[in-house]
């Protein structure tokens, strides 16, 4: 039997959908998903398994110009995703017009290698504007694929899911079958506090945060875990904690929710807050985070 394998890498502006898609591909939420942009800070692989293929996805940060080194290495890993992609999708949505960096877009406009632009969120617009967007890009990105889809909705996903696997060039798999990610469990313990953090707190509060999961242990019947949210600045840590610890308490609930429904099996979780200043700017510190690998 013949097999296909290779890396399908997804970029595109913040907000686009990105993660949205590689969730539906996978059927698993390895990448969180929120209204506010910058969501996703690291290049995570999510990894979809058949008989005959092996289809290995990288969701990557939505494409900003960097204010802090933080934003350089989230950039870095975007750059990564040129360098050992099979099959490269560039995500765009309806009424957008431009990415954001110009020498991202020209890697894009001189690919040597298949790329699928996905036009997203077309539930939100009317025949009149897709066909316009479909020929904007078209003359923009004209060594693409232009395939419309609602990663949302799941309309038109299939189809994509389908045109990547007879994209793929032929090989052995690179991963065991049986493996969804390349990330370790603790990494998705951090993200969905973050994801939670994220959704409940304003302005410069959830880019400010760091998670980092000390301890991470297993039993048969619970996983007990105890995890830091890192802020910068002591008044954000009174925002975090929140009156009586009100406002972290609800984070603490429904990420054990959350965290229960990813493993599988109940879960005791105890979340403290802690300063580290700059830590955005502190090379030693994104390195400890898992940026500038």
């Amino acid at each position: 039997m013949n097999h296909k394998a290779g890396f399908v890498n997804i970029i595109g502006n913040p907000n686009v959908g990105k993660s949205t898609l590689m969730n539906a591909f996978i059927g698993e939420k390895l990448s969180i998903i929120t209204s506010k942009a910058q969501t996703t800070r690291h290049r995570i692989l999510g990894i979809v398994n058949g008989d005959d293929f092996q289809m290995v996805l990288s969701d990557t940060p939505g494409i900003i110009k960097p204010a802090y080194e933080m934003q350089e290495s989230m950039m870095d890993f975007v750059k990564s995703a040129f360098d050992d992609a099979d099959v490269l999708i560039y995500m765009v949505e309806i009424g957008e017009k431009e990415l954001k960096d110009e020498a991202f877009f020209n890697r894009i406009t001189n690919s040597t290698i298949p790329v699928l632009l996905l036009l997203n969120k077309i539930d939100k617009s009317d025949q009149d504007q897709l066909e316009a967007q479909v020929q904007l890009w078209a003359a923009k990105v004209p060594n693409a694929e232009i395939m419309a889809v609602s990663a949302l909705e799941g309309f038109g996903v299939r189809e994509v899911f389908d045109r990547i696997i007879e994209l793929l060039p032929e090989s052995p798999p690179f991963y065991p079958k049986d493996q969804l990610t390349d990330k370790p469990e603790r990494f998705f313990v951090n993200e969905i506090i973050r994801e939670k953090i994220l959704m409940h707190y304003k302005k410069e509060i959830p880019y400010a945060v760091e998670i980092d999961t000390e301890e991470f242990f297993e039993e048969d019947d619970i996983i007990r875990m105890r995890s830091v949210i890192m802020v910068e600045r002591e008044t954000q840590k009174g925002i975090i904690i929140g009156h009586k610890g009100s406002a972290l308490k609800r984070v603490g609930v429904e990420a054990r929710k959350d965290l229960e429904k990813f493993f599988g099996k109940q879960v005791h979780l105890e979340l403290y807050v802690k300063v580290n200043k700059n830590w955005r700017s502190n090379q030693r510190q994104l390195k400890r985070f898992g940026y500038n690998q």
